[in-house]
């Protein structure tokens, strides 16, 4: 699905290292909940791993940039909790309007 305009690309390139960076201050955040919970050290430790492991493959973490790629992305990361609804609001209408009807399809 590669129908967005080039100004679309252009500014989806330029907003997503904000939103990543965003993301993975969210994620610090939680981890830094898991460390300072309740329990043993080794538990909380393992516990952290495990989540570091899957929150990397996340697209608010890393994800592989190109343009046939852009609605996956933008698509993931509202799934993930990375970027909101109004984060698109500079975009395209058309843009917008199709990721609003698949997002709220899913």
């Amino acid at each position: 699905m590669n129908r967005f305009s080039e100004k679309d690309w252009k500014l989806f390139r330029r907003k997503i290292v904000g939103w990543q960076e965003a993301y993975m201050d969210k994620l610090n955040k939680e981890y830094i909940e898991i460390l300072s919970g309740e329990g043993d050290p080794s538990d909380k430790f393992w516990k952290l791993e495990k989540r570091i492991k899957e929150d990397k493959k996340n697209c608010g973490v890393q994800c592989e940039m190109s343009r046939s790629n852009q609605f996956y992305i933008i698509m993931s990361l509202l799934n993930e909790g990375a970027i909101v609804l109004e984060d698109l609001d500079d975009f395209s209408d058309d843009l917008k309007d199709t990721i609003k009807f698949f997002y709220r399809n899913t």
